[in-house]
């Protein structure tokens, strides 16, 4: 291992353990959104946007709050998850939250086009909604701050392999010449 690389084989690890739990949690997401349920009868599916969440607010508290919760927590976990498995420690913060809500949406819509063909599954353009904003408050709630502290953890690394690489090496040693025998 080459001196300074800790911090490329950490970065590998972060990737790695961040592709992983991705992989893991969108094959949860395939199974609860892409399942065929068995039901005595299906709903239209919702075009109008904000129209379900107003009628889940019309239902009033708990199952209201159920449900927008469920909308909200299913993707939730890739605000988190696509910049782990990105694996980048100096990102503009920007940047990654469009990225990440752009991916987010864009596999929500993925998600909610693809149960078209599921039986007792409906399309709900809430859902594709809520599911957005989800993945985008899990962003701003902990990406951030996780980027801020593992840049503050690896700044001391960085500082002392930037010292030694500017340390002056000092003069090359000579070797006296030896003069050959008659």
């Amino acid at each position: 291992m080459r001196q300074g690389s800790g911090g490329r084989v950490a970065a590998i690890r972060f990737r790695a353990v961040g592709g992983l739990l991705l992989a893991a949690h969108l094959l949860l997401v395939g199974w609860i959104t892409l399942r065929p349920l068995d039901v005595p009868w299906v709903s239209a599916a919702n075009l109008q946007p904000l129209a379900g969440i107003k009628a889940d607010l019309a239902l009033g508290g708990l199952q209201a709050t159920r449900r927008i919760g469920e909308a909200l927590l299913l993707l939730a976990p890739l605000g988190v998850l696509l910049p782990l498995a990105g694996g980048r420690l100096v990102v503009s913060p920007w940047g990654s939250l469009v990225r990440t809500v752009a991916a987010g949406a864009l596999l929500s819509l993925g998600i909610e086009l693809l149960q078209t063909g599921v039986p007792g599954q409906v399309v709900d353009i809430d859902s594709l909604l809520l599911n957005t904003l989800g993945v985008a408050l899990a962003h701003v709630a902990v990406v951030p701050a996780a980027r801020a502290r593992l840049r503050r953890r690896d700044e001391p690394r960085r500082v002392t392999a930037r010292l030694r690489e500017e340390a002056p090496q000092g003069s090359t040693p000579t070797i006296p010449r030896v003069g050959i025998a008659p």
